[in-house]
C-alpha cells in the first residue's frame, strides 16, 4: 500500500505512476490553474492530470515552469479530445497539447472517450507516439469492458491505464477486476462524485472513527482498492488535506461498508452514450 504522496504503481511497461495526483477539470485557464498546480507541486504532488478539452494546458505548463520542479520528477497526463480522434488528427492534437504545455514529452496520453468507430485509428497514433518516445505511457479513459476487449483484440500495445468515473456510488467492480486481470491500471476521475459523497452518512460515520474528513476516507478507499486517484481542487488547504491520507488504513470491514454504497450512479456521461458529434 502507498505510504506517501510520492509512492508509485508500476505500469505494465515498467513506468512508475504516482498513486495520487491533482486533476484540473473545470479549473479556469490563467491564474486559477497556475496557482492550483503550483500549490500541489509545492506540497509534494508529482502527478498533474489535464486534457485538451479543459483548455488549461498552457496554465499547467506555466505552473510547471514556475514551480521549479525538475521535469523528470513530475508525471504529466493529457488526453485527445473526441473531435480530434483519428490517426493524423490525433498526432496533430498531441503536438498542440505538447506545445501548449511547453514540454518535450508527456508521461501519459489518453483517449478521452471511446466514441463509436475511431478509437482504433486513434490508438494506432498513440502507439506511434509511444514508439517514437514522445510519451512514456499510453492509455484510455472512460472505456467499458467491451471497448477494452475490442481494442485488445488487435492492438499492438496494450493500454497501460484506463481512467474512469469511480467512487463509492459507482464501484465498477467488474471493470476493476477486468483491468486488474489484463494488467491495466485503473484510475479514478471524480472520486468524490463532485462533492456529492461528502454528506453521505456512512462515510461521515467512518470519518469520525478515524478522525479524518469524508474526502480523505473516500480517497483512501480508492488507494486501498489499488485505484490511482486524482481529486480536483483549487484551494490550497484542500489540496493539502486531500493528500493527507497516508497515515491510516481502513479496516476491511469499513472498506466493504463503503463499497456497499454502490448505486451504479454516474455524475458524468455514460461512455456508451457519449458518442454524439464524433463519428463521421
Amino acid at each position: 500500500m502507498p505510504t506517501s504522496l510520492q509512492d508509485t504503481t508500476t505500469l505494465h511497461n515498467g513506468v512508475k505512476m504516482p498513486w495520487f495526483g491533482l486533476g484540473v477539470f473545470k479549473v479556469k485557464e490563467g491564474s486559477e490553474v497556475v496557482e492550483a498546480v503550483k500549490a500541489a507541486i509545492k506540497h509534494g504532488y508529482k502527478s498533474i492530470d489535464t486534457a485538451a478539452i479543459y483548455q488549461n494546458e498552457e496554465g499547467v505548463g506555466q505552473a510547471i515552469r514556475e514551480s521549479g520542479a525538475a521535469r523528470e520528477d513530475l508525471f504529466i497526463t493529457s488526453k485527445v479530445w473526441n473531435s480530434d480522434q483519428g490517426y493524423e488528427s490525433t498526432l496533430k492534437a498531441f503536438d498542440t497539447s505538447l506545445n501548449k504545455l511547453g514540454l518535450d514529452y508527456l508521461d501519459l496520453y489518453l483517449i478521452h472517450w471511446p466514441g463509436k468507430n475511431k478509437y482504433k485509428e486513434t490508438w494506432k497514433a498513440l502507439e506511434k507516439l509511444y514508439k517514437d518516445g514522445r510519451v512514456r505511457a499510453i492509455g484510455v479513459s472512460n472505456f467499458h469492458i467491451h471497448h477494452l476487449e475490442d481494442l485488445l483484440s488487435d492492438c499492438e500495445i496494450k493500454p497501460m491505464v484506463n481512467q474512469v468515473e469511480y467512487h463509492p456510488h459507482l464501484t465498477q467492480e467488474e471493470l476493476r477486476s477486468f483491468c486488474q486481470k489484463e494488467g491495466i491500471q485503473l484510475e479514478a476521475w471524480s472520486p468524490l462524485k463532485q462533492g456529492q459523497l461528502l454528506s453521505e452518512p456512512t462515510i461521515n460515520e467512518i470519518a469520525e472513527k478515524y478522525q479524518k474528513s469524508a474526502a480523505q476516507i473516500i480517497l483512501r478507499w480508492d488507494l486501498q482498492n489499488k485505484v490511482v486517484t486524482i481529486p480536483k481542487s483549487i484551494k490550497e488547504h484542500r489540496i493539502i488535506e486531500n493528500s493527507d491520507i497516508f497515515d491510516f488504513e481502513l479496516s476491511s470491514e469499513d472498506m466493504e461498508k463503503i463499497s456497499a454504497l454502490n448505486k451504479n450512479e454516474r455524475v458524468g456521461s455514460n461512455p456508451d452514450e457519449m458518442s454524439v458529434g464524433f463519428e463521421d
